[in-house]
């Protein structure tokens, strides 16, 4: 049997505050806290049908640039659409050196966490 990804953990100032922002993004729901630490997921949290994402309280960021990112995909609504409510979530633009012939969006949550918003190509559960 191969290994599937139960978690992903993220280190950051504010829990509580990215823990909101992406579960607004995913339609998640939290599913645990600890001390310093919240985490998300499906109903079913961890071990359910996708991986939760776990947010522990770091007063600093980790040094050197994170060479983990998320991208996502529309499953409900066009790429366009997507990209105005997650605007309106919080996410801002973020800049890598794009040359504006992408077929995706480079974004940035509240902490500035670079994530990709990509064309639907994912068909809904």
């Amino acid at each position: 049997m191969a290994c599937r990804i139960g978690e992903l953990v993220l280190g950051c100032r504010d829990p509580e505050l990215l823990a909101r922002f992406w579960c607004e993004v995913l339609d998640y729901v939290v599913v645990g806290r600890e001390e310093g630490c919240v985490e998300i997921g499906t109903p079913e949290g961890f071990g359910g049908p996708q991986p939760t994402i776990f947010f522990s309280v770091r007063d600093e960021p980790e040094p050197g640039k994170s060479r983990l990112h998320i991208d996502l995909n529309p499953t409900d609504r066009d790429q366009d659409a997507e990209l105005e409510r997650l605007l309106k979530l919080g996410a801002r633009r973020a800049d890598i050196g794009q040359t504006g012939d992408e077929h995706w969006h480079v974004l940035a949550d509240p902490e500035g966490n670079e994530f990709c918003l990509l064309k639907a190509r994912i068909k809904p559960l």
